[in-house]
């Protein structure tokens, strides 16, 4: 059985695809290995915010993210560059 509310699709948001730019953005940022947290001022200016902490909701944890963050933080923690 499918129920109505499954069975109408409007396409994806406006919200749903600045999410997926955000999350985009923030994964080949940290696969060319560059500075995430100097460079999320210009994501959020991209977003349209005023201060970086307006476009942390946008940044939802996902796997592939949360592993390259988890990498970057081991190597600095082991001092490695």
């Amino acid at each position: 059985m499918v129920y109505a509310s499954r069975a109408i699709s409007h396409g994806p948001r406006v919200h749903d695809l600045r999410h997926y730019f955000a999350i985009r953005t923030l994964l080949n940022w940290y696969q060319a290995d560059a500075d995430v947290e100097a460079r999320l001022p210009e994501l959020a200016t991209y977003l349209g915010h005023v201060h970086v902490r307006d476009s942390y909701w946008y940044l939802s944890a996902v796997p592939e993210l949360l592993q390259l963050a988890t990498l970057r933080l081991e190597r600095a923690e082991k001092g490695v560059a």
